[in-house]
């Protein structure tokens, strides 16, 4: 347990934090920046003193339970958490598996979202839920079995003549983006195997890709933690032809799972084209 560094760790996230970015209000005015301690460790379910002690650097080795309040406090990434276990020399909470149920306001969501092809992943790849748009847009996943909506095997795992080709509308969609996705792929398995350490589900997944893909398994060894987000990507779609997209990517509390949107701006090709998708989408929907 690094005492020092973690007390410096903590009062740097503390005072990052603003009351309104955790729902408190702001109040009078403040002679120190962020959270104040005290309220730090109501939200984290511990005492003051001990918090203080904390950042203080001399208070005896929190459990896996604290620093999970903490972070949760702290509203810390699982790059920052899984960091903040290191300085306390602790081994994070896990759950026990990564969840695969989407909650139904989330489903309703998708159906609502005009013009925008939306689909949930799960901590693994596996495409969870989708909206008629991202169907026309991707392809029916519905026609699929879960295994082969994992986009993480779509991504690795493909025919050796297409190994080292650009992919045009084979198992990537033909999107632009393909050798960034696959990183993305990679460090997003690595923090899920972080999370779920002895779930098969992960693990076996991962020994899957490794043993299928050099390309993989080289990435693997990078112990890359994070990739660049992508904002834009194009998609060259065997109808509609090349479909320009903004992506965003939004995680769904602690579940692992992650909301990925793909909307374009108003009035451009892309956005005509996904409304052209939009129509074939509904009528494929209405025909099944």
């Amino acid at each position: 347990m690094d005492k020092q560094e973690l007390g410096a760790f903590l009062r740097s996230r503390r005072e990052r934090l603003r009351p309104a970015d955790v729902g408190l209000p702001s109040g009078p005015r403040r002679r120190t920046p962020g959270l104040r301690r005290e309220e730090a460790a109501v939200l984290a379910h511990i005492s003051t003193e001990y918090y203080v002690r904390l950042e203080q650097g001399r208070a005896p080795r929190p459990s896996g339970e604290v620093l999970a309040g903490i972070a949760g406090a702290l509203r810390l990434t699982e790059a920052e958490t899984a960091h903040l276990h290191v300085l306390a020399g602790t081994v994070p909470v896990q759950e026990p598996a990564p969840l695969r149920e989407v909650r139904p306001s989330v489903l309703a969501l998708l159906e609502r979202l005009p013009l925008t092809a939306g689909f949930v992943l799960s901590a693994t790849f596996e495409v969870l839920a989708w909206n008629d748009l991202a169907a026309a847009l991707m392809e029916d996943f519905g026609a699929l079995a879960p295994a082969e909506r994992n986009l993480a095997r779509r991504a690795f795992l493909r025919p050796e003549d297409t190994e080292d080709t650009e992919d045009t509308e084979g198992p990537l969609y033909g999107i632009s983006d393909a050798t960034a996705f696959r990183h993305d792929v990679v460090t997003e398995l690595r923090n899920a195997l972080a999370r779920y350490p002895k779930h098969p589900e992960v693990t076996a997944l991962i020994e899957e890709l490794r043993a299928g893909s050099a390309d993989f398994a080289r990435l693997w060894q990078r112990h890359d933690v994070r990739a660049a987000h992508v904002l834009t990507k194009t998609f060259r779609h065997p109808v509609a032809g090349d479909i320009t997209v903004d992506c965003d990517v939004l995680g769904l509390d602690e579940s692992g799972q992650r909301l990925v949107l793909y909307s374009a701006p108003q009035g451009s090709p892309s956005a005509e084209a996904l409304a052209f998708l939009g129509v074939l989408g509904a009528e494929a929907g209405r025909s099944r």
